[in-house]
């Protein structure tokens, strides 16, 4: 149906047009837009058209007019094309991301630019054979949880694990885990929820794409002893591929290159004691697991666990082990 002589459907069909298709280098000038109007069933001149630059420039859009080639175009957005490029790379490296989530969340992203633009977030849109989780149901478990957390209610749900067949089935014969949602944390490319467990009196932490049928409980969360002064960069930063263990403060010695490692890993708040021209010393707090000892191994002779003596006695446990699975004696 023709729409005739409609002012603000006029207006609002130029902004439109606008922010789609123009930016610096792309312009659209009186005789386009008017062209443009007609083919929405809009009537125009160019006295319409040019009260409806000065309303949408009132209104806060940044409309730019070039004279060297005559038209007006989008100055500036919301989210510059380098930030947009930013997004969609977080997006395509997102193990958590399904690939059709990846696709549909892209595409919301190109439309944050004009067309021109969008064509350069469309690089081949997400990483082929990069690993993805396959389950669709995460962004409404992080959905959940974020409800139960502003409610202030425990959760119920059962936790999933890998089967032979590559389907994720409930633990433990589909038992149903309680716990208290209090916060939410990205770690090695995986959502973790950070809970508090009554029964076992302790933090636990459980990966939001192996968690099934959440639902919300009826009693209110308890821990909020333990969460009260909860850091969770500091969490994060003892805390090895979200494996818990006895904290401990360990000290390390160190080849001096591995600086950047230790900053990497524990921040820039580390004391560095210097030992000679070519070794160093730090001391940290990680919660002591396989994982940690794991990390240590990557780094072959350039680090040593000096300290405590149970946290090395561990560690050589940890290798011993390793040790007899090749055939070797330690």
């Amino acid at each position: 149906m023709k729409i005739s002589n409609n002012h603000k459907m006029a207006l609002l069909y130029m902004m439109r047009e606008l922010v789609r298709k123009t930016d610096e280098e792309h312009v659209l000038n009186a005789s386009d837009l008017i062209r443009i109007l007609e083919k929405y069933g809009c009537e125009a001149d160019r006295r319409t058209i040019y009260n409806n630059i000065q309303i949408l420039t009132d209104f806060g859009l940044d409309i730019q007019k070039r004279t060297d080639i005559p038209g007006y175009y989008i100055a500036s957005r919301d989210f510059e094309l380098p930030e947009l490029k930013l997004l969609v790379d977080a997006v395509q490296s997102s193990k958590f991301i399904t690939e059709k989530k990846s696709g549909e969340l892209i595409g919301k992203l190109m439309q944050l630019t004009n067309e021109q633009k969008a064509k350069e977030l469309d690089r081949s849109v997400y990483i082929r054979n990069r690993m993805k989780t396959g389950n669709e149901k995460i962004f409404y478990n992080i959905d959940a949880l974020h409800e139960a957390m502003n409610s202030d209610l425990q959760i119920e749900f059962q936790y999933g694990e890998w089967n032979t067949a590559k389907r994720l089935v409930a633990k433990k014969n589909g038992r149903i885990y309680r716990a208290s949602p209090w916060a939410l944390t990205w770690d090695d490319e995986n959502y973790y929820l950070i809970a508090y467990d009554e029964e076992a009196g302790i933090i636990k932490h459980f990966r939001v794409d192996k968690m099934i049928r959440i639902a919300l409980g009826e009693e209110h969360r308890n821990g909020s002893d333990r969460f009260g002064d909860f850091d969770l960069a500091a969490f994060a930063k003892k805390t090895f591929g979200m494996f818990g263990g006895e904290d401990a403060d360990v000290t390390l010695r160190c080849d001096k290159g591995l600086v950047g490692v230790l900053i990497d890993r524990f921040g820039k708040d580390i004391m560095i004691v210097p030992e000679g021209k070519d070794h160093i010393h730090v001391r940290v707090t990680v919660s002591v697991s396989p994982q940690f000892f794991g990390w240590v191994t990557g780094l072959g002779n350039r680090m040593e666990i000096t300290g405590p003596a149970g946290v090395r006695e561990a560690y050589r446990n940890y290798l011993e082990d390793l040790l007899k699975i090749y055939g070797q004696k330690s």
